[in-house]
């Protein structure tokens, strides 16, 4: 069994339908998608679930755009991310028809170690056979035709290619209390990471050096703090990709989005010297996307005057999503400082993501909320919000019982998810509202 999760490679032309494809399976629109060519010129990563399943995916550049250099780029990029991959998706145009690109690029998949599909895209509409007809001559076995814009076979798709990869290790958080907190630690390049395992450890187990890049791995080991087990992992650092050159670089993103899928808290490190940078913000998203708990760690703060502090404060609530929920701890890796805090808030932070949260008080918590501020009514009919229970935990999962609750505005959603965080201290993880319109269950048991 494989200890991270398996990695799902989409390459092909531009415009046949990567994008879409990525978002289809990833639930998301993280890729750009236009009715043009050469949108994509870098990689998406994005964590996709399928036939009961989790993965990760990669969206990579289209080969063959007009601009010599651009093209080369994409070349590269899906090179690298060909080295990545566990198994690779070659999306086909069945509108198009197989073309001499798509010839060029099948000779280089063949010569790869891993399970590739052709997969005819666009294909709604179209008898299957048909549509995959020409594609056979790719050599790279039955084409199977999709419509990722519709999602027509995608999921057969994934049930096919899921079942050729070895199973990932997938225990996630940890629900027993007394296991070891694991914790990754996230961030780019020269945050001060190894600095920081270095100094929780008590020993220079981490290489660290004064240059980006040092970390090419993510690299696991335990220690104690304050009576509690921990196990770190320092991840290598992620910078904006169009900046990442090496290839060992490219490489560490997909580990270190593995270390932060297996960890029950992530800590994001931010160079308080650099500011918050636009990854810091999209890599947070990532591991809250993922229901993962987190705590926000600024290092370097202690050689900062007043006014660069009370900057990197500005930036932080203007660039970093999720703040207001999320602990953000100033630290000097270096020199140990805020350190304790530090530990303290991610212990928290996993408190919070395991809590178990009682039907009753969950649902006096939702009927204070709404004798404070009833949702608005829709076309003249009030909302009615009965009860609510515990969905799940890891992260916190609060399902919401009442009638016509799919006309609940985001708003209102965002009030109530407040409510519930304030009334029950669930802060350092996301919460995951579901909410279901239906009879009350209890309702015949009070008659």
């Amino acid at each position: 069994m494989s200890s991270q999760l398996p990695v799902v490679v989409l390459v092909g032309r531009p415009n046949v339908g990567k994008s879409t494809l990525f978002n289809r399976l990833t639930g998301s629109r993280d890729a750009l998608v236009a009715d043009r060519p050469g949108v994509t010129r870098d990689r998406h990563y994005g964590f996709g679930n399928a036939a009961g399943r989790r993965f990760l995916v990669v969206d990579t550049g289209g080969l063959g755009v007009d601009d010599a250099a651009i093209d080369e780029l994409s070349r590269r990029q899906t090179e690298i991310a060909l080295a990545e991959a566990d198994a690779v998706l070659f999306v086909l145009d069945a509108a198009e028809g197989a073309t001499p690109g798509d010839e060029t690029i099948a000779e280089c998949l063949r010569r790869l170690d891993v399970p590739v599909y052709a997969v005819v895209n666009k294909s709604e509409g179209r008898d299957a056979d048909v549509a995959t007809a020409e594609f056979h001559a790719l050599g790279l076995g039955p084409p199977r035709a999709i419509s990722a814009r519709h999602g027509d076979r995608v999921g057969a798709l994934m049930e096919t290619v899921l079942a050729t990869l070895p199973e990932a290790d997938e225990t996630g958080p940890a629900a027993d209390a007394e296991a070891p907190l694991r914790m990754a630690v996230l961030g780019r390049p020269n945050a001060g990471k190894s600095t920081l395992v270095n100094r929780l450890l008590g020993e220079e187990r981490m290489l660290a050096l004064d240059e980006p890049g040092t970390t090419r791995d993510a690299v696991a080991a335990d220690f104690e703090f304050d009576g509690r087990a921990f196990t770190v992992v320092d991840t290598a650092g992620i910078r904006r990709r169009s900046r990442i050159e090496d290839p060992l670089e490219k490489f560490s993103v997909i580990k270190a989005l593995q270390a932060a899928e297996a960890a029950d808290v992530v800590v994001l490190m931010i160079d308080a010297r650099s500011g918050v940078g636009a990854q810091d913000a999209r890599l947070l998203g990532l591991v809250t996307e993922r229901g993962r708990a987190a705590v926000i760690a600024v290092n370097k703060w202690d050689g900062l005057d007043p006014d660069a502090r009370d900057m990197v404060r500005r930036e932080l609530e203007v660039r970093l999503p999720f703040l207001d929920v999320l602990p953000v701890c100033f630290i000097s890796a270096r020199h140990g400082s805020g350190l304790r805090e530090l530990m303290q808030s991610a212990v928290r932070a996993r408190t919070a993501a395991a809590a178990d949260l009682s039907t009753s008080e969950l649902s006096r918590v939702l009927e204070r909320a709404v004798a404070a501020h009833a949702p608005p009514a829709v076309q003249g009919r009030r909302i009615k919000l009965r009860y609510a229970h515990q969905g799940g935990r890891f992260p916190p999962r609060i399902v919401i019982h009442g009638n016509r609750t799919e006309h609940l505005g985001p708003e209102y959603k965002r009030y109530l998810m407040r409510r519930f965080r304030e009334a029950f201290d669930l802060y350092g993880t996301p919460i995951e509202l579901v909410f279901r319109t239906g009879d009350n269950p209890y309702e015949k048991k009070r008659r």
